[in-house]
């Protein structure tokens, strides 16, 4: 395994904890800064709408750098923008510093997307994503537990603290080990663009933003479920992120097999999976035995549809936008954690409560897999879809 992945990998860890490490203090931020559990919410949201904004902004302005450069640059940017955050005085200092840290985040995951394949043969550049999102499952096997357990220490802070340090260390890590590369002439910017109007592209970003979003209407809101609804302790919501984030690690890797075989059919196999667990979270949170298995089982549900929707949006991108359609994959991911933090939100504070979200989630990713059977119908009838678009 080259070295240079194994250091995307890192920079995806101190990324993937500071994304997901509010999840596991949403009640004692909520607390400490005097807004409600659904305005803590927000934050998830808030973050992920930057992602969403920062991905193909940042992507089309470094165009012209290096790619080493620009994965540099991004991870300062994202560890500035902790320190903010672990000195932010109030609620909404704390949502500025989140979106600013969140600019760098879908463009160093799509860059570095298109870099793991430029390092491994053509037939496993799934499995070469899937190694790189690794550190974000590793982030929430580790880093995310881990910095509930800080949190409940010694307040919420210090798990932005304990992010600022792994940013330095991952910058450390990227500039020692990711290969120079001399600034590549890129595609006239008319013809990146283009690839927002391929219909099998947006129906990939389509699929991946309402198909993803389920994951968040539930996983945004696990400190309450379990704490609220299950019964369980604040102190037993690290276990049950850890186990969730094993299980993300086995989703991960098992998401980029299928994907190196039959992307599509991946997706479509893994959207339905998904919709199935998400289903069964009523059923599975009333007792804390069935609530652990339910969150360990959705790890590997939510990541194993990660490699197979990236491949897609990579495999129908080919060509000069393919860099930009690879960070507008990941800002989908992140559009669609957004609109899933809202709408769990708005499930709890307006609709029938904490109880009701995996219904609401189950939904939400159904309507996603609707998507990915057009998309594959498309897939066998291009000459119609061809003549369509002529006329």
């Amino acid at each position: 395994m080259p070295v240079a992945l194994l250091a995307l990998t890192a920079g995806a860890f101190g990324i993937g904890t500071t994304e997901f490490v509010l999840m596991g203090l949403l009640t004692q931020v909520a607390a400490d800064l005097r807004v409600s559990i659904a305005a803590a919410g927000l934050l998830i949201s808030g973050y992920a709408l930057g992602v969403a904004v920062g991905a193909p902004v940042l992507t089309i302005a470094t165009r012209r750098l290096p790619r080493k450069t620009v994965l540099l640059a991004l991870m300062a940017i994202f560890t500035l923008g902790n320190l903010a955050c672990a000195l932010a005085p109030t609620y909404g200092w704390l949502m500025a510093a989140r979106v600013v840290t969140a600019l760098a985040h879908g463009t160093f995951f799509g860059v570095g997307a298109v870099v793991a394949t430029g390092l491994v043969p053509a037939e496993r550049r799934a499995s070469a994503i899937a190694i790189m999102f690794t550190g974000l499952t590793a982030a929430t096997v580790l880093g995310v537990p881990a910095g509930a357990w800080l949190g409940l220490q010694f307040g919420w802070r210090a798990s932005f603290w304990a992010v600022t340090l792994i940013g330095v260390l991952s910058l450390a890590v990227l500039a020692a080990f990711v290969p120079h590369s001399r600034p590549e002439t890129p595609a006239p910017l008319g013809d990146e663009l283009a690839v927002l109007v391929r219909p099998q592209v947006l129906l990939g970003l389509a699929m991946t933003v309402v198909g993803y979003a389920g994951v968040f209407v539930v996983f945004t809101y696990v400190q309450p479920l379990l704490t609220q609804v299950t019964g369980l302790s604040d102190g037993a919501v690290s276990a049950v992120l850890l186990l969730f984030g094993g299980g993300m690690a086995v989703g991960n890797l098992l998401g980029g097999k299928l994907a190196d075989r039959d992307p599509m059919r991946a997706v479509l196999g893994t959207l339905a999976a998904l919709t199935a667990v998400l289903a069964s979270m009523p059923f599975a949170i009333g007792t804390p035995l069935t609530a652990i298995v339910f969150f360990g089982v959705l790890g590997v549900a939510s990541f194993a549809t990660v490699a197979p929707l990236q491949v897609r949006v990579l495999e129908k991108a080919s060509g000069a936008g393919q860099n930009l359609a690879s960070s507008l994959n990941i800002a989908a991911f992140n559009l669609g954690n957004a609109i899933g933090a809202w709408l769990g939100g708005m499930t709890i504070a307006h609709g029938p409560g904490l109880g009701a979200l995996g219904w609401v989630a189950a939904l939400v990713t159904l309507a996603g897999l609707g998507v990915a059977v057009w998309s594959r119908r498309l897939d066998r009838r291009p000459c119609r879809l061809d003549a369509r678009l002529s006329t």
